[in-house]
């Protein structure tokens, strides 16, 4: 199946964990991907494995500069945008907020929230040249209940929510449609391997208590965007779609 043939698809944080998943789905499905990533090294030899279907940006997702020259490069190499893929974050290591440092803070908020917003405001445009789209912000059940030591990335998965609902009301008229994929735990590098000097999250929670007793997988979150990303999800907006398994819900039954 070629849903998103003839269409142009930018994923942030691209070469690595679910970016990269998803990048890998949306080729697969005829899509024309730009790679975009801080590391353009690794972007490019990605692109290089995928072939002419993929093309790869340099972007930090808090820089406006980066996103401005990024979006000219891919309007002159495959024209305007579809679907943008909001993917890119940053955690943090652990601590009370008491103990945060301000530059960790600002940071986090950068990253996941400020990036994000960056994203929308400067493809915005492209998508209407392209008659419209979809927008998908990569947020977290994090960005549902508050988190003990994870203040900085709670509030930036928080306030995620709020963009994303007005981004979905100002650019619905457009034909563009703005929703948010809020990931449990995910088996990809922010979760099995260590931040700074403290243990792999994924070394400190055991899915055993929860509905579904496993971590997720890239592939399975990829699935869901590109169903909301394609014409499956034509009636979809301002919505928040949690795939956790169950994470949010608590303890199951004991079998």
């Amino acid at each position: 199946m070629a849903r998103f043939a003839g269409q142009t698809v930018l994923v942030t944080g691209a070469t690595s964990g679910m970016g990269a998943s998803h990048v890998r789905g949306f080729v697969a499905e005829g899509a024309q991907v730009v790679i975009a990533a801080r590391n353009h090294e690794a972007g490019r030899a990605f692109a290089a494995d995928l072939g002419p279907s993929a093309f790869a940006v340099r972007l930090d997702v808090t820089s406006e500069q980066d996103w401005i020259a990024a979006l000219d490069a891919v309007s002159a190499h495959f024209g305007p945008l579809s679907v943008l893929v909001n993917n890119a974050g940053a955690q943090h290591p652990a601590a009370l907020i008491e103990d945060t440092p301000l530059s960790v803070w600002q940071q986090t908020l950068a990253v996941n929230l400020t990036g994000q917003f960056l994203g929308i405001k400067h493809t915005a445009p492209s998508l209407r040249a392209a008659g419209g789209g979809s927008i998908i912000n990569i947020a977290s059940t994090m960005g549902n209940v508050g988190q003990a030591y994870y203040a900085p990335y709670v509030a930036s998965k928080w306030a995620l929510r709020g963009l994303t609902r007005t981004a979905a009301l100002e650019l619905g008229r457009d034909n563009i449609r703005v929703n948010s994929v809020h990931p449990g735990v995910v088996a990809t590098p922010l979760i099995t391997e260590p931040i700074a000097d403290q243990p792999a999250i994924g070394d400190l929670y055991s899915p055993a208590p929860f509905a579904v007793p496993r971590l997720g997988t890239p592939e399975e979150v990829t699935a869901l965007v590109l169903h909301l990303a394609s014409a499956d999800g034509a009636f979809a907006t301002g919505s928040e779609f949690v795939l956790d398994g169950g994470l949010l819900l608590g303890p199951a039954l004991a079998a």
